[in-house]
């Protein structure tokens, strides 16, 4: 199955280890928005050189998929970059532990114009330059490498711990008329704390989440849609106030209108009826 839902809206990401390519045909046929064949952290050193030709012949052989690359400070990431540059079936790139603006650029710079590049930020010092990244030639989405990030701090992963990480990587992504971020992953299969952790990530504000299986996707796409009660009010408003607006009676009015056309509109591309 090949998602319909264009990438500024994609709600799950699916991570898969490039270097097993028996799962690749599984994940792309998976309720996964996205999926992401990962050179990177997935992936032994040793392993890399295999998993990259892995993922080349998959990618020329009629796959489609985003592809997470190596960070720019390592030799696999331009290796990564020359084989991949203009191939079939690429949808973009995400790059691994981003620091700078100047490292999104960079690898623009190496991809044919108009690649798409999801930016990771796992690091204190990629938080610091969220702003720069986010304004850098070629970023598309930031998305949030929670782990890493606690790692590199010493944070825990409690909610509040995180907020602020995710409420900058929120504020950035709109001062700079991005899409919504993508939160970091849930690494648990019990159903109610996946249900819990991708509630959070609505409430915070993110509009999508890294998944590292197949049966996690679906628990994202849920949250991060609407529901179907949302539908019919948004339903209502428009109702009320008429699609062009012709009945608004205040200000207050206006921010009513465009949330519920917001929501009509997600409804329709994630395939959300009216609950009645």
């Amino acid at each position: 199955m090949t998602s319909t839902v264009p990438p500024e809206a994609a709600r799950s990401w699916l991570l898969v280890p490039g270097h097993s390519p028996d799962r690749f045909d599984a994940a792309a046929a998976s309720p996964a928005d996205a999926i992401v064949l990962d050179l990177e952290d997935a992936v032994p050193a040793a392993d890399k050189p295999a998993a990259r030709a892995d993922v080349v012949a998959w990618l020329k052989g009629g796959g489609s998929a985003w592809v997470r690359i190596n960070d720019a400070t390592t030799p696999f990431w331009a290796d990564d970059l020359e084989a991949l540059a203009g191939l079939p079936g690429l949808q973009g790139v995400m790059l691994a532990k981003a620091e700078s603006g100047h490292q999104v650029e960079a690898t623009a710079g190496m991809l044919p114009e108009g690649t798409r590049i999801l930016v990771l930020i796992e690091s204190a010092m990629g938080l610091e330059a969220a702003p720069e990244i986010a304004r850098a030639e070629g970023t598309f989405r930031l998305v949030f490498g929670s782990g890493d990030f606690r790692r590199d701090t010493g944070m825990s992963d409690l909610p509040l711990a995180m907020a602020y990480a995710r409420s900058r990587l929120v504020i950035t992504s709109r001062a700079a008329r991005l899409p919504g971020p993508i939160d970091g992953p849930t690494l648990s299969d019990d159903p109610e704390v996946l249900k819990r952790e991708a509630e959070l990530t609505r409430s915070m504000g993110m509009t999508g989440k890294l998944c590292m299986t197949p049966e996690r996707a679906s628990f994202a796409n849920t949250a991060l849609s609407p529901s179907s009660t949302d539908v019919d009010w948004a339903h209502g408003v428009i109702g009320t106030l008429g699609e062009d607006g012709r009945n608004v009676r205040d200000g207050s009015d206006l921010p009513r209108l465009a949330k519920a056309k917001r929501i009509t509109e997600l409804a329709r591309m994630f395939g959300i009826g009216r609950s009645g």
